[in-house]
Order: structure tokens, then sequence, then C-alpha cells
């Protein structure tokens, strides 16, 4: 008998109707993409970031650009800072004055995201930030609140949402993890 049940709640194709959904979803609230840059939270935003990028470029034959942004060094959950490098789209093209929107896969307390915005702020002050998510499960513990869900996911706490990606996984799902004790 296994500690840990799971049921698939996004197979490939519900990834990929979301992912598409999302990617309309900001070219309508933002007019197309002109003074817009896709930033994608290390690790899993980044496929997810790459994904909307393609999915814009495929709809309206622009691309948009894509940073990565790592939030190490401003997690308010670790205590000692090991690597302090953290790469914002500011290196490669200015984020002052862009729309930034965020991505990452899960969206939970918000802390992640609190951290993404310190991180950016550090590189820049952005027109404005939004945040896009594969999933979002509620539970904040910050006032944040996601511009693009991909689906809402209600969840207890004893509950665990894992996203995989072809990039990384060799598969695109979503699962939702019950876990027994």
């Amino acid at each position: 008998m296994s500690m840990t049940d799971y049921n698939v709640i996004m197979d490939d194709a519900a990834v990929r109707r979301a992912l598409t959904r999302v990617a309309h979803e900001i070219l309508e609230r933002n007019k197309g993409i002109e003074g817009c840059v896709l930033v994608g939270i290390r690790t899993r935003g980044i496929y997810l970031a790459q994904r909307i990028a393609e999915r814009i470029q495929a709809i309206e034959g622009v691309s948009i650009p894509v940073g990565e942004l790592d939030i190490t060094r401003y997690r308010d959950d670790r205590k000692v800072v090991e690597d302090d490098s953290t790469t914002v789209p500011g290196e490669a093209y200015p984020i002052e004055g862009m729309k930034v929107i965020l991505c990452d896969d899960v969206l939970y307390t918000g802390r992640t995201i609190r951290a993404a915005m310190d991180a950016i702020m550090d590189h820049g002050r952005p027109a404005m930030i939004q945040l896009a998510v594969l999933a979002d499960r509620g539970h904040r513990e910050l006032p944040i609140r996601p511009d693009y869900v991909g689906k809402n996911v209600p969840t207890s706490k004893a509950e665990e949402i894992q996203v995989f990606f072809q990039e990384a996984d060799g598969i695109d799902e979503v699962r939702i993890s019950h876990n027994r004790g």
C-alpha cells in the first residue's frame, strides 16, 4: 500500500488548452504584447513562461521576451544564502517601465511571488507586474491574486500539487497528491 496516492487533474491536452487560454488572456488584457515581458520563476516557472511565449508567437506571429528569475536569496524561509546569483531580464533587456508577467507553476501561500516581486524591484521599476500560474491551490498567507490561472484547484493543506513538464519530466501533467500517514 502506497504512502501517497495521487489523481491526475490535468493531462497533456488540458495543460495545452490552459496555456493557450492564458496566452489569449494575456494578449487581450494587454492589447497585444508591446511593452510586455514574461519572467519565469526558476525552475518550473521558466517552462511555463517559454510555453506561453510559444503560444503567443503562434497566435500573433510576434515574439515576447522571456527572462528567468532565481529568487533564492529573496526567500523568507532560508537562513543561509548559498547562491547570490539572480538573473533578471534586465540584463538582456530593460524591465524599467515594462509590464512584467511573472510565471510560476503553482500558487499556494504567495511567499514565492512576494520574493519574486522583491527581486524584480531590485532590478528596476516595471510599469506593472502581473501573475500567471498553471495551478492556483488557495491557502494564501499574503494578499496576492493571480491575473491568469490555468486551473483553480481547491486543496486541503495535507494535499500537494505537482506539476510535470515535458522539458524536465518527459510528461505534461498536473497531479494532486493525497498524503496518507
